[in-house]
């Protein structure tokens, strides 16, 4: 690590030390190349290698799946979505799926735990359903059924599930450490999740019956460390929310999304198609985050420019073109973000 960017290991390392943290990566890219790769645990098991469910961090990872085919000319974002997925009831098109428009935030049927392995029960659902709004009027994240819409729109134009494509396609032309439905030996590698506050699950639900409660709750578990921790979530597609992932994988993302689709001299997107996928889509109200969202094709721009995914309990990767930054962080300790900001603050002091 250059002596320049030092603070930000002495402070990825104290958060470690006062309990804050008991398990993390953090990798940052700056004017192109890593100068911070960090990754401790409380244990001293941790290695370069393991995996970490990212949450929503794996939302923009599979929008960059479908984004491919719209750059291949395989489709095209203002198809409505029932061009490529008959059957498909709600008149939503492939753009509104990817900015968080359609409408379709809830698995509309209540599903045991167990659905979360069924991608064609759940599938069928969706595509059986009412818009919860007028496609393309207002934003909600849709935090559990995302991957669901995109990852289907994948299989039906490619005919691989987004868990293969994804491999195929991104992950091993540019070499990282990262996927959707993990097998056995990838299993092994993945560090069990834990909470910060044993009330932080029912805290990130919001209140009972609300948008926000009923788009993370069907099916149940995704905030069960029994559910998450277990075989048949990692093995899953569950797109939206568990991509498992190295710190180092989602920052040589981003960083290749930075220069333009470009990595290591491998292309996987035109520079046109970053410039899409990385400009505002909606900027307004978001009824399921409860706040101002600023959405692009997958990710959400802040003000200054940069652009990226938070997950929920603090994992986060993003790409700041202006100040020439990288940043990821995949935890495994679920708690709030505060962590992040104060590693990006000190960052930022360094720059």
């Amino acid at each position: 690590m250059p002596d320049r960017f030092a603070p930000v290991g002495d402070c990825f390392h104290d958060l470690l030390a006062t309990g804050r943290e008991t398990g993390a990566g953090l990798t940052i890219w700056y004017d192109g190349h890593p100068v911070v790769d960090l990754g401790a645990d409380s244990r001293g098991a941790w290695r370069p290698d393991t995996l970490v469910n990212v949450y929503s961090v794996g939302k923009p990872v599979a929008a960059l799946c479908l984004l491919l085919l719209v750059d291949r000319g395989r489709l095209d974002l203002d198809d409505p979505v029932a061009t490529h997925w008959p059957g498909f009831h709600a008149p939503a098109t492939v753009r509104q799926v990817l900015n968080h428009t359609a409408g379709l935030p809830t698995f509309p049927v209540a599903r045991p735990a167990e659905a979360v392995a069924d991608w064609e029960l759940l599938c069928a659902d969706l595509a059986a359903a009412d818009p919860e709004w007028e496609p393309g009027s207002v934003a909600g994240e849709h935090a559990w059924t995302y991957g669901h819409l995109v990852g289907e729109l994948v299989r039906r134009v490619d005919g691989r599930s987004v868990g293969r494509f994804l491999a195929e396609e991104i992950a091993d032309p540019w070499r990282l450490d990262l996927g959707f439905g993990l097998g056995a030996a990838d299993q092994r590698r993945c560090v069990d999740l834990s909470y910060g506050d044993p009330a932080w699950p029912v805290r990130m639900l919001g209140e009972p019956g609300s948008l926000r409660a009923r788009a993370l709750s069907n099916p149940p578990g995704g905030l069960d460390l029994a559910v998450v921790n277990s075989p048949l979530w990692r093995g899953a597609l569950v797109p939206a929310v568990n991509l498992h992932a190295t710190a180092s994988a989602l920052a040589r993302l981003y960083a290749g999304l930075a220069a333009d689709g470009t990595l290591d001299g491998v292309r996987l997107f035109s520079t046109e198609l970053v410039a899409e996928a990385t400009r505002v889509q909606y900027d307004g109200p978001d009824l399921v985050l409860d706040r101002r969202a600023c959405w692009t094709l997958g990710m959400q721009r802040e003000p200054d420019g940069s652009w990226g995914m938070g997950g929920i309990g603090g994992s986060s990767a993003w790409a700041d073109p202006e100040r020439g930054y990288v940043f990821a962080y995949a935890t495994a300790h679920l708690a709030d973000h505060d962590r992040v900001d104060e590693l990006v603050e000190v960052l930022h002091s360094c720059l």
